[in-house]
């Protein structure tokens, strides 16, 4: 196995362009490493990228917020909590201190696992991811770069160098059923994010589907009946928006869980996120 650590984004695309799909990206190694230790893969080349200095920055680019593919959970949780939360919430969720110092939304978003944490915020949003290779640089919206599970719109001579996400415009959270505390993949995930002045809901399904979903009718019905003009969130709307969430996933049964229960799951998470949400709209005003 060769290994090749480069310093910038077109050295790392110089290993790609020769190696390809032989290759195996580390952006943080959380993901990869486990695959290898139980020899579920085994590349003929790792491509370190966590020496690349153009991947670890962020910036504010007009209402959004640029996220290099190289920033760690620690580092997004302490300088951007307040601007993306629902993102920073999904971030103290993932694994260990040690975990979140080194793993990376760019790295999530690479390994494309359905149960990725960092995905249901991001589709919430929606965000776009920014790829490249030695034939330019070109935006996937977030909705397109899931293919599969553990597949996604990238080319084989790609690499991911940014995820963009607009600046919160209202309330957002996140929340995910594991089969134990800490440390835990999700059995299901949901994300979900208001915009207080468009006057629009968005949603993330994760873990209960091929890829990460939105739930498009759960969105329009709460924009619909929220008492946007002021006052409290009605426990039927509550009800039936956790139902139409339901409605939108995908699951299947597997040893963390149930399809019936990973629906009945959703269904909770929503109804609680949606009301956490609403709870915490006075402090966007």
């Amino acid at each position: 196995m060769e290994y090749f650590e480069p310093k910038s984004i077109s050295e790392a695309l110089s290993v790609l362009v020769k190696h390809g799909a032989e290759a195996k990206v580390i952006a943080g190694g959380t993901d990869v490493m486990v695959e290898m230790n139980f020899d579920h893969i085994r590349p003929q080349a790792l491509l370190d990228l966590t020496r690349v200095p153009e991947l670890t920055g962020w910036a504010r680019e007009d209402g959004w917020l640029r996220i290099g593919a190289g920033v760690p959970y620690t580092r997004l949780i302490a300088e951007l909590g307040d601007e993306l939360p629902g993102l920073a919430i999904a971030a103290r969720t993932v694994g260990s201190p040690q975990i979140r110092n080194r793993g990376t939304v760019g790295g999530n978003l690479g390994s494309a696992s359905p149960a990725g944490d960092a995905h249901p915020p991001l589709v919430s949003v929606p965000a776009v991811v920014e790829v490249a290779s030695t034939r330019g640089t070109r935006t996937v919206p977030i909705g397109e770069f899931f293919t599969g599970p553990k597949r996604s719109a990238l080319a084989a001579d790609e690499l991911i160098t940014a995820v963009t996400v607009p600046k919160a415009a209202g309330p957002q959270q996140f929340a995910k059923v594991g089969t134990r505390n800490a440390m835990v993949i999700a059995v299901c995930s949901f994300g979900l994010s208001l915009d207080l002045a468009a006057r629009t809901v968005g949603t993330g399904i994760g873990s209960a589907g091929p890829t990460p979903l939105r739930a498009e009718a759960a969105q329009d019905y709460a924009a619909e009946v929220l008492p946007w003009d002021g006052g409290e969130l009605d426990d039927e709307v509550a009800r039936e928006f956790g139902e139409l969430v339901a409605a939108a996933a995908r699951p299947i049964d597997d040893v963390r869980g149930s399809a019936a229960y990973r629906r009945h799951a959703l269904s909770v998470l929503a109804r609680r996120t949606l009301r956490w949400a609403w709870q915490d709209r006075g402090r966007w005003s």
